[in-house]
């Protein structure tokens, strides 16, 4: 399986611990901030604002915490000044690491993703060293236990996928950008759940990692990119054998 799934597989197993410490509502309260300074406080009318939205709905936070976030965007409400960055740079092995990052402080965030990349024995890089490498896709997480494969694919497929991979436990459904809201739609339509569903940065090709304390490294350095509260997204293009991830879990 892709980087990305065993990522995403990841992110799926402690996203309920993520939920209940706050992280999450924190994250997700800025991207509401932010889509609603650049695109408005209409959700109808913008559809970044309507997909962090219903991100908040799935991370259970509160109707009024989402209505104040969005009246600090729309400027009804007083707010730091967020900046979207994306900063790029490689991991243990040679894998391409890329972090989306809304800030309020560039001067702090830029030293702390930093030393995270080479604590971790990587470096961060220059602008467009690695976002070449990968390609932005509309990415479903969906639990495994909820619908049958056949279903799932017959599902996905007619409404425009490009792809169902499956794991142990989550059904990863990939589409391209266009395809994203119809997509959405179908498995609203057809009763089934989704963990996630987001447009992410997808890796072109992959680097296979196959020794253990590689893959270790690398993962740990997911895990602190993804757990920063000013990243709101990391995609990396690892290939773990399943075997070696069971070990590092």
């Amino acid at each position: 399986m892709a980087g990305h799934s065993h990522w995403a597989n990841i992110q799926h197993k402690k996203a309920r611990i993520d939920a209940k410490r706050g992280k999450v509502w924190t994250k997700v309260s800025r991207l509401i901030t932010q889509a609603a300074k650049t695109g408005g406080g209409d959700p109808d009318a913008n559809a970044s604002l309507r997909l962090a939205m219903e991100k908040a709905r799935s991370a259970n936070m509160p109707k009024d915490t989402i209505e104040r976030s969005i009246k600090k965007g729309t400027g009804e409400l007083a707010s730091e000044a967020f900046e979207e960055i994306a900063y790029e740079g490689y991991g243990p092995g040679g894998v391409a690491v890329l972090c989306n990052i809304l800030t309020d402080n560039r001067n702090r965030t830029a030293p702390e993703i930093k030393k995270i990349f080479e604590r971790a024995g990587g470096n961060l890089g220059t602008s467009n060293c690695v976002a070449w490498m990968f390609t932005q896709k509309g990415v479903f997480v969906i639990p495994a236990d909820g619908v049958t494969e056949e279903k799932l694919m017959e599902v996905a497929l007619e409404a425009g996928a490009d792809d169902v991979e499956s794991s142990e436990e989550i059904f990863e459904v990939t589409c391209s950008p266009a395809a994203f809201a119809d997509l959405k739609s179908a498995l609203e339509a057809a009763e089934i759940k989704c963990d996630s569903a987001d447009l992410s940065m997808i890796p072109n090709t992959t680097v296979r990692i196959a020794e253990l304390d590689s893959a270790r490294k690398i993962l740990n350095l997911m895990e602190t990119l993804d757990e920063h509260d000013d990243v709101q997204s990391v995609s990396a293009n690892f290939d773990i054998p399943d075997e070696i991830v069971a070990q590092v879990s």
